[in-house]
Formats: C-alpha cells, structure tokens, sequence
C-alpha cells in the first residue's frame, strides 16, 4: 500500500532485492564505465589526486596517524563524490547525449543532492573526531607522534593501542551501518526524482530493511573494491569508484519501482 510522504506526496515504492540483482548491478556499473570512461575516470582520477594532497599535507604538519582513519572514512563520502556518475547512467538508460556541462548543471539543479551531501559531510566529521576522542583516551601523547612508524608501534603492541583499534573500528561500523543506510539509494532516488532529502534517506532505509542479506552484501563489495583501491595512494579510485557509482544507479532501478509518472 502507497504511503505519503512528508511533502506530501506518495512515497516510492520499495522492491525486494537478491543477491543476484547486486550482481546484475556491478555488471551493469563496469558496462556503462566502459560505454562513457571518460567521466568516471576524470573524476575518480581527481579524487585519487585530493587524497594525495590531504594524505601529503598530513605528513607535512606532523600528523600522519590521521592518514588511515582519513581513508578509511572516504567511503563516508562516496555517495556524495558519484553523483555526476548516477547522472551518466540515467543518460545511457535513456539514450541521451552526454554533456558534462549538462550532467553538472543537472547535478547541481538539485537541492536535495547538496543536502544529503550535507548529511555525508557531518558523519564525516564526526567520524573524524570520534577518532581523535579515542587516540587520547586510550594512547595519550604516545598517539600524537609525528612518526608513522612510532604511531604503529604503540598502536599494534601495547593493549591500549589494541584497544583503540577494537573500540575505534567498531564505532566505525557503526556510523558507517548507519549512513550506507540512508545514502545506499538516497543520491540516485533525489537525482532522478522530485523528492525531499528526508524522503530519499527514508526510502534508503527501506531498501536495506527490506533487502538486508542483498544489501550487506553490497556492502561487504563496496568495502573490499575500497580497501583494494584506496591503501596505494588511491591509484584505484580511478576504476573502483566509477564502476561503484555506474553500480549505485542500476541497484537504485531494481530496489525502487519506477513511479507512476514514468509508466
């Protein structure tokens, strides 16, 4: 049964989900990137770029403990980075020309993008300082060495660097749970229809409510092509990232049904 949502409009409808379709939906991402690289590869090769210079100018002021917890939040912002590629993929579903002046003045015609981009950025930051509140409760000054070397070893052989690493990764499978659940088919839904952000993020929970073993395990792969891509200084962005974002948008097709204005 349809519902409204809290603009006031009838809610998109969720559909059960299998393995199979995330499969179909990888399937999918490597044949559109293969169909227009281009755009994926620019953008994934300008990410790999950002992350070098961030991870640099840690190094730089004295702080590469951060480079890890910094990488290892890039999936947080993902959704948000892909989402000229949902765009892309609309276009090739459609038959239509691709423009990346086009592309980037529909990306940027939608609000509700920027505020889910929004809501990204905030889990971001908050992974970030929930990741500075543990290194001085649990390692102190030891944790602020400016060499990486030093911050390994108290890190990996003493039980309060154990400890981090535990309590730290799992308040980072939390958060990470928490925004793959409303950002796993929100950008795709805002970019393709005319909902509110709050809408989107609900119907993202829908889905993985609904699809839970489907949807883990599109987690489990978003998570493996990352750790694959991002540890050599990001040099597999410029693949894994365009395949992931191409990936998103089909899931999205099969997860939500298509609204009635489009039948």
């Amino acid at each position: 049964m349809a519902t409204t949502s809290i603009s006031g409009k009838i809610d998109p409808v969720v559909q059960p989900i299998t393995v199979s379709n995330v499969v179909d939906a990888l399937a999918g991402g490597v044949r559109d990137f293969r169909r227009a690289p281009g755009y994926g590869l620019i953008l994934g090769g300008l990410c790999s770029l950002v992350g070098l210079a961030i991870v640099g100018s840690l190094f730089a002021v004295g702080i590469p403990y951060l480079a890890y917890p910094i990488a290892a939040g890039f999936a947080l912002v993902c959704p948000f980075v892909a989402a000229s590629l949902y765009e892309v993929s609309r276009r090739l579903e459609l038959g239509q020309p691709l423009s990346a002046r086009e592309i980037w003045n529909t990306v940027k015609s939608r609000s509700e993008i920027r505020w889910l981009g929004f809501m990204t950025l905030f889990v971001f930051i908050m992974w970030m300082y929930q990741v500075r509140f543990l290194m001085a409760l649990f390692l102190g000054d030891s944790g602020m060495s400016p060499s990486l070397d030093d911050f390994f070893n108290v890190v990996l052989t003493t039980n309060q660097g154990l400890l981090f690493l535990i309590v730290g990764n799992i308040v980072g499978a939390m958060l990470a749970t928490i925004l793959f659940s409303l950002s796993a088919v929100s950008f795709p839904l805002a970019l393709d229809r005319d909902v509110d952000f709050v809408t989107a993020m609900i119907t993202s929970v829908r889905v993985v409510t609904k699809s839970p073993t489907a949807m883990a395990f599109w987690a489990v792969v978003i998570a493996l092509l990352l750790l694959i891509s991002v540890p050599p200084l990001f040099l597999g962005l410029p693949v894994t990232l365009p395949v992931l974002g191409h990936a998103t948008w089909h899931l999205y097709r099969r997860a939500v049904a298509p609204s009635a204005s489009a039948n």
